[in-house]
């Protein structure tokens, strides 16, 4: 009863007309983020944290946190909403956990049949985002009171597991996610440490010496490492393009998508509770479900409906079971929740279980926000579904001069400093190399973020123990989750292992 009052006085807190207009905008610049080939939740997120910045100066410190965060949270799930869009119509995926919609997403556009698949995508998607924020609800104090006992041992372990899942599970190897993580925990040491005031990796350079700026780091990466990619490789889509005529689906069609809108949005949920592993993953379990279980399973592949919704709940519930390690636990799971993360610390607020005792209107606002903002996804993409489809022949030389723009913009505006403008060019080249050669973002940006936090709780833990190492052993929980860690680095050698010898035997 307590958490239904709370997410009430949540809702008071997310109706205020500049929260809805916050949400409105978030969602709907995320559909559109997530409907432009190659840019992703993660690239639209860094890209909107300069842009929420400027739209909430005006505002307090507070009523500015929970406004920016709920327009940025928007952004996040409405991506994941718009990301199906050229996954049906080009059978290029938005993002990666678009991948398993074209299975037969783009079978159904050409047999005429796109303007359903984008109209269940869109029911899909809203069903799983509700389904998610149930769960959310029921879950995260429990989850949260339990968190609250935690002492330096236990969130020092727990943020460890955090880098090794998305280190084990991220990127096509292990050795290249490894590097990136070390390298952005490298990163986050750089500036004067707080406790010896001695300067490291400074190298004599003064806007150095209060560390590095997240944001521009966050939007030289992901946005602007994309501008150079489109400018250097652009990539085209196929060559047939699917026409949008019939939109709304047939009784026939929701009734085959409702049981796989159900079960892709509860393993959506769970596998995005699970640090690491995210809307990619859970997309493919989804559909790997529903050749196993679906009634029309031979059908899958070539233009089912179930292959179409079952991904799209699972991809949408992810991102609310996602919510839970960063809310209760101050642990974001995918690299997307890690600049959302950074994001909430830039406006002084840490995730965790205090959040929940000494901000409940923010997250509780953000909650509320998050069943608003699926409705408003709803109500927009079935109606305006021609219109987003229309975004796809969006041409580069428009787009990339307003991603220069809101970068430049945004990041100089934070600290009115030029040498962060030449920061952002390097990291924009940084970026577009490493995506070239593999290099997976996400273990270094979450690096970034974690490495304050688990530095402080490592020195915190060793001066409580006076130096002994094992104590981070003989606190069980804190045991138990290094083990955890060690379990999530070993797993993709190990299945590695299995199927190199699995195909010796085929030979």
């Amino acid at each position: 009863m307590e958490s239904l009052q709370l997410l009430m006085d949540g809702f008071g807190t997310a109706i205020q007309w500049h929260n809805l207009f916050f949400a409105f905008i978030g969602v709907l610049i995320g559909t559109i983020v997530g409907t432009l080939p190659g840019i992703g939740p993660m690239s639209g997120v860094a890209l909107l944290i300069p842009v929420s910045a400027s739209l909430t100066q005006s505002m307090s410190p507070e009523q500015a946190a929970i406004s920016a965060i709920i327009l940025l949270a928007g952004v996040y799930y409405g991506a994941m909403y718009g990301s199906s869009t050229t996954s049906i119509l080009l059978n290029t995926p938005g993002d990666s956990a678009s991948v398993a919609t074209t299975f037969d997403g783009y079978p159904m556009a050409k047999q005429g049949r796109a303007g359903i698949a984008l109209a269940l995508t869109a029911i899909a998607s809203f069903g799983g985002g509700i389904i998610s924020l149930i769960a959310l609800i029921l879950l995260v104090e429990p989850l949260t009171n339990v968190a609250i006992g935690f002492g330096p041992t236990e969130y020092f372990a727990m943020m460890f597991l955090g880098l090794t899942a998305v280190t084990g599970l991220t990127g096509k190897s292990i050795s290249k996610a490894a590097i990136m993580t070390v390298l952005g925990l490298a990163v986050a040491t750089i500036g004067i440490d707080s406790v010896s005031g001695v300067n490291r990796m400074t190298y004599g350079i003064p806007e150095l010496y209060q560390g590095v700026e997240f944001l521009t780091i966050a939007v030289g990466l992901f946005a602007f490492g994309e501008v150079f990619k489109m400018v250097i490789g652009s990539e085209s889509g196929g060559g047939f393009k699917a026409k949008i005529t019939r939109i709304l689906p047939t009784k026939k069609d929701l009734k085959e998508s409702a049981a796989p809108i159900g079960r892709g949005s509860v393993l959506g949920f769970i596998i995005g509770v699970l640090p690491g592993a995210g809307s990619t993953i859970a997309s493919f379990f989804a559909y790997t479900l529903e050749k196993k279980v679906s009634k029309n399973r031979k059908k899958l592949g070539t233009g089912a409906v179930e292959g179409v919704t079952a991904p799209e709940a699972s991809n949408s519930a992810s991102t609310g079971g996602g919510m839970i390690p960063l809310l209760a636990l101050g642990i974001p799971g995918s690299g997307t929740i890690a600049v959302l993360l950074g994001a909430m610390i830039m406006y002084n607020v840490q995730p965790g279980p205090l959040l929940f005792e000494e901000s409940p209107e923010i997250a509780w606002g953000l909650i509320a926000s998050m069943f608003i903002g699926n409705l408003m996804l709803l109500i927009l993409n079935l109606p305006l579904i021609k219109v987003f489809a229309k975004i796809v022949d969006t041409p580069t030389k428009y787009l990339l001069p307003l991603i220069i723009m809101f970068g430049v913009f945004g990041v100089y505006a934070v600290q009115l400093s030029t040498f962060n403008l030449f920061l952002l060019i390097a990291c924009g080249v940084l970026g577009y190399f490493l995506t070239k050669h593999d290099f997976p973002l996400a273990p270094f940006v979450l690096g970034m973020i974690l490495g304050p936090m688990i530095e402080n709780n490592l020195r915190r833990a060793l001066t409580i123990s006076n130096g002994d190492y094992m104590v981070f052993l003989t606190t069980p929980i804190s045991a138990v989750l290094l083990f955890l860690s060690i379990i999530m680095l070993a797993a993709p050698l190990i299945s590695k292992s299995i199927l190199k010898n699995i195909n010796k035997q085929n030979i």
